[in-house]
């Protein structure tokens, strides 16, 4: 499985392919900002509208194929753009097709974000994912830290309001282990 890092040409000569894996990832359950059944053309135009923030210098964005043109996954730093922020970063979109799910593209895909933060001086990272959701598991077994959870924070594809649990991590630092019991 390739992994790359896609500049605005890339992400639109890949387009049709993202909005299929944005579509599944909605399918399969995972909201990630949408609401099903998730309409094609709405798909290719949030993907559109993530280019002008790479070229911008505001999103880096990652996709995992194993054929060319056919994605299977990504994952994006959102990058803030103000003078006191320019530490940290935030993990957004982390999506595996269901087809190629239980076969560690997830966390491929996460390391390669944290790894790339680390390189470009990012100290801390941050993300939210629906609490209970199979994400969690990633996150919490890859050494993200939970800091809390905020009832009814966004609608899952059905339109059922869901808790979302906030994580972050320190790139480059020791990983701290998952909590048990």
């Amino acid at each position: 499985m390739n992994i790359v890092r896609l500049d605005a040409a890339h992400l639109a000569d890949l387009a049709p392919s993202l909005v299929e894996l944005l579509a599944d990832t909605v399918d399969g359950g995972a909201s990630v900002g949408f609401l099903a059944p998730l309409d094609r053309v709405e798909a290719a135009g949030w993907w559109r509208e993530r280019s002008a923030a790479v070229t911008a210098g505001r999103l880096a964005v990652w996709a995992a194929y194993e054929e060319p043109g056919r994605v299977l996954g990504t994952v994006s730093l959102a990058l803030p753009d103000k003078p006191n922020s320019v530490h940290r970063a935030e993990l957004v979109k982390l999506m595996v097709h269901r087809e190629a799910r239980g076969r560690g593209l997830g966390r491929r895909l996460l390391t390669v974000a944290e790894e790339a933060a680390a390189a470009r001086g990012v100290t801390l990272l941050h993300l939210d994912t629906e609490t209970g959701s199979p994400a969690e598991h990633l996150y919490r077994s890859s050494g993200w830290t939970p800091v809390g959870a905020i009832p009814d924070y966004a609608a899952d594809p059905a339109g059922v309001l869901r808790p979302t649990t906030i994580y972050y991590k320190r790139p480059g630092a020791d990983p701290v282990p998952p909590a048990t019991g």
